[in-house]
């Protein structure tokens, strides 16, 4: 029977399952509120538009995926199973997220664990330009979406 170490396509399928059930339960826990709370806040100017947010997070969900699979595909390297523990660690606090903001409808809270989130991406992001200079580049765009997002954040929770 073949397994991941013998078939490393395998082993990006279980990381694209992996990101699709992140991304299951965060849009689970945002489907209510974005079409009832969400649109009573008050936002910034540079809100983005409704409809940009899934498919941007689709196109980041693969790209870390693809992203982590690489380390895994390096997983002998001084770092790379840290490395591997911190995007389940980033994962988690992904997901949070969307549970703080949107279905405690916590801004504030959110704010604060979104803070810590980007922490904890900035530090993969150097770990990962160390181990895979792909995999580092594969994961840019989701810090810079994460850093939009925690101003956007930030901004919701002040005008609100």
């Amino acid at each position: 029977m073949p397994n991941a170490r013998s078939r490393p396509w395998l082993a990006l399928v279980g990381f694209i399952l992996l990101s699709a059930v992140v991304s299951a339960i965060g849009g689970g826990v945002t489907a209510g509120s974005v079409k009832t709370w969400f649109p009573t806040l008050i936002k910034p100017s540079w809100n983005p538009p409704s409809q940009l947010f899934a498919p941007v997070w689709t196109l980041l969900y693969g790209l870390m995926a693809v992203a982590a699979w690489r380390v895994w595909c390096r997983r002998d390297r001084p770092g790379a199973k840290s490395v591997l523990w911190v995007y389940g660690v980033q994962l988690a606090l992904n997901a949070t997220w969307s549970v703080l903001f949107f279905g405690l409808r916590n801004p504030g809270l959110a704010l604060i664990e979104i803070i810590l989130f980007l922490g904890v991406l900035l530090w993969l992001q150097t770990a990962l330009w160390r181990l895979d200079r792909v995999a580092g580049m594969l994961w840019i765009p989701y810090v810079l979406w994460v850093s939009f997002a925690t101003a956007l954040n930030a901004a919701i929770w002040h005008l609100n």
